[in-house]
Parts: structure tokens; C-alpha cells; sequence
């Protein structure tokens, strides 16, 4: 029986989220290493998504985390004490026949930018703060959250292609004078740049590849860089902004060459100077793109490091996701269920866990800043995960293991090795 195209399009949204090899069924005992239920680097979970977890992002502060979520509701946490018993969120229902696949922020902390995959193609919503109903509260009573308002809609943005990433920034280089950017990436091979606060459209690009696996902007807005399933190399444009502060071109500008196979994930430095790659040629590679172009300054690369995870026939295992932690010290990189700190420096593992998720991580992201932890303020990691969890994770304060990982893959699953 034929499956109609809405089947189509959600199943192939789940699949990108899943994966294939991850069992549905528990894992036995006897086929992983000792437990460790109370891993060092955990603080904490974000509880009430129905579905398994599509997407995350933090707020400029930090202080909120947005999820996108299958079961249609993106929902936005506050995020005073990660140590909290209980975190004050706010839902917000995508409309009926939707699936988020992407979140950001917009201009403000309180503004959220949503990706919807439907039948028809790509929507994105942008929702903001409403008016909160102070009034008709007797002085000891907390007026009522605000509940998110509808602030725009654009259709069919990528026209039926699902959006496989959305990036949000503040633009501070040259003349940008503060302006909301959106970077919202295909799963064929258009980009498209928007204003977070009008929706409008400021450009368009393409990495003229078959199909995208990752777009996302620099933190001061100056950049996009992309990568391609069926390229090795990283494309990047710069945003050309007018003496008035408005977008004039998007303008190719550099590629970074040097992969041996697909890339799998990137990220830019917090000081948007560098650019962190992981392939599945095995390797990561960290790159400086503060070069003068214009000049015909290539970017170098400053470090390759081997991906230290393997299986048992001694292959290496892609990272899926990558992210650098805010001072630029610590990788955190996932493969399926699995989750490693790296020192950034060295490229040495500073701790694994082998069953960070009960199934695949689909998304990982470092607050931009320390929060609060208890009585203290640390670097916090958050993951989303197929399991329907979003997990809350601290650094670890031990010194790097010498040893790489090794995995058992039976076909159903990825777990650790038994010693």
C-alpha cells in the first residue's frame, strides 16, 4: 500500500532523529560495560516532552533553553538554578499538523523562531512575549507568565524541503548595529538569512551540493558556513552589511579544504574567529578563518585531532553533533547514545558516557555563559534525545584519559565495550 507523502515527510523527519541502528528494545546487561547511573558530569533533566526531542537552543544568557519536540509543542525553559528540583517552562503548540525540526532565538531572549515540517513544505513561526495579566492581582500574588504570541509566519520558506537547521544571532560586526539574524538551513541546498524581528528576507544562498547537512552563523554575524553530505569541504560567505547597518549581499568568500570525506558537523568559536569540524574521515579539524581574504590569506588549519571512539574492528566512529563550550577549552561530541568531552588544546578525552540517552542524541548545545549550579556558576552542556529527555550536564574536573574508546555495534545499537 502506497504511503501518502505526509507519511513520508514525518517519517523521514523521526529518522533523521532516531536513526537506524538504535534499539527500541533494553539493551541486556551483559552487553555493555559496568553501569554508571549517576555519571559525574550529570545535574540534571528537563522534564514533560510527550515524543522524542528534534531540537534545542539556549538564549544570549543563557538563562533559557528552547526545545523543539515531535509530539508537536515547543516549549521554553527558565533555567535559574540547574540544580532546580523543577524548572518553570512555557509551551508553546505549533500549529495542528506540524513537527518542529529546528529552534532558535530571535532578537530578544523571550523571542523563539520555530521550523515546522508539513505536507506542504517548511514553515517557520516566530513567537514572542505577550502581555502578562498584571492586573487585577492583590499585592501578594505573582501575576500570571505571559503566554507567547504569534509575531509572524512565513510558508513553504524552503518550499516542500524540510529544514534541517536554524541559527540565531545578534550581529555586532561593523555597521550591524545589533540586528537580529536567522540562518535557516534545507535539507536540499538553499540557505536562507532573515531578520529574527520581522521575518523579512535579506538574502539567499546555495552550497550547490545534493543535499545540506548543517548551515549556521557566526556569533557576531559576520559568517555562514555550511556543509554537505556529499562534500568534504566547508563553504563559507560573509554577510556585507551597508554604512546603515542593512544587509547588501551575501558573497562567498572562503572554503576550508582539507577533509578527507563528508563533514558531519561545525561550529564557530565563541569569538567567531574559528570554525571546529568533525568528518567521517575520523578526524576533527580547527580552523582559523581570521585571515584577510581579500588579501588571498587562506585559513589555516591550527590542529587535527584523530576521533578518539572505535569500534571493535578498530573503525572510527563520526561524530554526529559537535559543540566548543564558551572559553574555547572543551569539545563535547556525540555518537548515537554516546556523549565525550574533549580538551580542545590536546584533543584528549576527558570523559565518556556510553549511554548519555537510552537512544540516539539529536542535538547538543553549551550555554553561551556560566550559570548557576548550586551555589556556584559553571559551564553547562545541554542534550536532546530520542528517548523524549533533555539532559543538563556540567564539565568534568578530572585530568584527560590517555586511552581512546572502543564500541561493540551489533547491528541494533552502539554500547560500550566490555573490560
Amino acid at each position: 500500500m502506497m504511503k501518502s507523502k505526509t507519511e513520508r515527510l514525518i517519517e523521514k523527519i523521526t529518522e533523521r532523529s532516531r536513526g537506524s541502528l538504535l534499539p527500541r528494545e533494553p539493551i541486556h546487561k551483559d552487553q555493555i560495560g559496568p553501569r554508571r547511573p549517576d555519571h559525574r558530569c550529570f545535574v540534571n533533566a528537563l522534564k514533560g516532552h510527550g515524543d522524542l526531542v528534534t531540537a534545542l537552543c539556549f538564549s544570549s544568557d543563557g538563562r533559557e533553553l528552547v526545545t523543539g519536540c515531535a509530539d508537536g509543542v515547543v516549549r521554553v525553559f527558565k533555567l535559574d538554578n540547574v540544580q532546580s528540583s523543577s524548572f518553570k517552562f512555557v509551551k508553546i503548540p505549533i500549529p495542528a499538523g506540524g513537527q518542529p525540526t529546528a529552534v532558535a532565538f530571535a532578537d530578544e531572549a523571550s523571542s523563539v523562531v520555530v521550523a515546522a515540517q508539513y505536507s506542504s513544505g517548511s514553515n517557520l513561526y516566530k513567537y514572542g512575549e505577550g502581555e502578562s495579566n498584571t492586573t487585577k492581582h492583590k499585592n501578594h500574588e505573582q501575576p500570571k507568565p505571559s503566554v507567547p504570541e504569534l509575531k509572524w509566519v512565513r510558508m513553504k520558506v524552503h518550499q516542500t524541503r524540510a529544514i534541517v537547521t536554524l541559527a540565531g544571532t545578534t550581529a555586532s560586526y561593523d555597521t550591524a548595529g545589533g540586528s537580529p539574524l536567522i540562518v535557516s538551513c534545507s535539507e536540499g541546498s538553499d540557505i536562507i538569512l532573515w531578520n529574527g524581528k520581522s521575518g523579512k528576507i535579506l538574502g539567499t544562498t546555495e552550497t550547490n551540493q545534493l543535499e545540506n547537512s548543517i548551515a549556521t552563523i557566526s556569533p557576531n554575524g559576520r559568517y555562514i558556513a555550511a556543509a554537505a553530505a556529499s562534500s568534504a569541504d566547508v563553504k563559507i560567505w560573509e554577510i556585507i552589511f551597508t554604512k546603515t547597518g542593512s544587509v547588501k549581499e551575501i558573497t562567498g568568500v572562503m572554503q576550508l579544504k582539507g577533509h578527507e570525506s563528508a563533514v558531519t558537523w561545525l561550529c564557530f568559536s565563541s569569538n567567531s574567529e574559528q570554525i571546529i569540524s568533525a568528518s567521517k574521515d575520523g578526524t576533527i579539524r580547527i580552523w582559523n578563518i581570521d585571515v584577510r581574504y581579500d588579501f588571498h590569506q587562506e585559513p589555516q588549519i591550527l590542529k587535527v585531532f584523530p576521533i578518539p571512539l572505535h569500534d571493535l574492528k578498530g573503525d572510527i566512529l563520526h561524530y554526529e553533533h559537535l559543540d566548543i563550550s564558551p572559553d574555547g577549552t572543551i569539545l563535547a561530541a556525540s555518537h548515537g547514545p554516546i556523549l565525550q568531552w574533549l580538551c580542545a588544546e590536546t584533543g584528549k578525552v576527558l570523559d565518556t558516557h556510553y549511554e548519555a540517552h537510552a537512544e540516539k542524541i539529536t542535538a547538543i548545545a553549551w550555554a553561551p555563559k556560566k550559570l548557576r549550579v548550586g551555589r556556584d556558576h559553571k559551564m553547562v552542556l545541554a542534550t536532546a534525545g530520542a528517548d523524549e529527555r533533555v539532559k543538563l550536564w556540567v564539565v568534568p574536573v578530572d585530568p584527560p584519559l590517555e586511552v581512546a574508546s572502543v564500541v561493540q555495534t551489533n547491528g541494533r545499537g552502539t554500547f560500550q565495550s566490555p573490560p
